[in-house]
């Protein structure tokens, strides 16, 4: 399996690699990085994720059993196809009031289609599942662009504004969900959305459960030495931008740096045993900071199935 998680994950980096050679920095980034940073040096996590209420576009939808929510995004990026929260909400038997899993894709996810076979199996259980298309993929991917190109590249500010409206946007879905009586929350989150998910776990509370699966929690391993992260870190370097000039705002942006909330969350963090992305033993340091977390790893990659497989049991184990 080893060699099979190798090579799938250098094909997936490679692609990513070269995807990411189209974009280029101007010499001003620096600067405008610089000024991007100590812009928000004073704000508190809160503050950076404000979440002001949503205006989706038909509450009443949520009495039908799928339903597409969409509002403008808190956070405007220069891509308007991007500045829109988009939720495909599934509605369980037991109405809007039950707990609501929220689902948080991988970087570049080309399909839901998996996502809509675990929101049936959600539903099964008595839970509602909740699928955020996150920044810059599926309804929110720019003409001319690769699902999810631009959520993640050199330019360093669209990398942290995406992040802002992913866990914004969440927390708009979850005060949402709260005004139809919804009172508990799960995540369901893999690499990028387990970022984004582990994130938002610092700002809010009501999580009965969170399932991170390789989220990617040391922030400047994934810039300056993960595979996935080569070609940004030359156009990074072609500039004049060092890990010194990037690590005052992980305080806002890295996991490591902000424990959950609600110290009654039961938060399980799975990792590859193969995986140079996210890996295993960062994930396992997440889970010495955080108490009470739980931890495993399996025989995979960053990119793979296992870990859905392996979780999902372990989520409702004794239930």
């Amino acid at each position: 399996m080893s060699l099979l998680a190798a090579l799938s994950d250098w094909g997936m980096c490679t692609m990513m690699d070269l995807v990411q050679r189209r974009h280029r920095l101007t010499l001003q980034a620096p600067r405008d990085l610089r000024l991007y940073i100590e812009q928000h040096a004073a704000m508190s996590r809160d503050e950076y994720f404000h979440a002001p209420r949503a205006q989706p576009n038909d509450y009443s939808l949520l009495a039908h059993q799928r339903t597409r929510l969409r509002w403008p995004s808190p956070v405007a990026t220069q891509w308007t196809d991007n500045d829109h929260a988009h939720v495909d909400y599934y509605l369980g038997p037991d109405g809007p009031a039950a707990p609501t899993v929220i689902m948080l894709h991988a970087l570049m996810s080309a399909s839901d289609l998996g996502y809509r076979r675990w929101a049936a199996k959600f539903n099964a259980r008595g839970w509602n599942a909740c699928f955020l298309h996150l920044p810059y993929h599926y309804s929110r991917k720019p003409a001319w662009r690769l699902n999810g190109e631009l959520a993640i590249t050199p330019d360093m500010i669209r990398t942290a504004e995406g992040l802002r409206q992913g866990v914004s946007e969440a927390r708009q879905l979850m005060d949402l969900l709260r005004g139809h009586g919804c009172r508990e929350f799960a995540l369901w989150a893999t690499s990028y959305g387990g970022w984004i998910g582990a994130l938002l776990m610092s700002v809010e509370r009501g999580f009965r459960w969170s399932a991170l699966m390789a989220p990617i929690v040391d922030v400047g391993h994934a810039i300056w030495h993960s595979p996935a992260g080569s070609a940004l870190r030359r156009e990074l370097k072609r500039v004049g931008i060092d890990e010194a000039q990037v690590a005052p705002h992980f305080r806002l942006v890295s996991p490591m740096q902000g424990a959950p909330l609600d110290a009654s969350t039961r938060v399980i963090l799975c990792a590859g045993d193969h995986d140079r992305v996210a890996e295993a033993e960062d994930i396992e340091a997440l889970h010495r900071t955080w108490p009470g977390s739980e931890y495993f790893a399996v025989d995979q990659g960053h990119f793979g199935y296992t870990m859905m497989r392996e979780m999902w049991p372990r989520v409702f184990a004794g239930s």
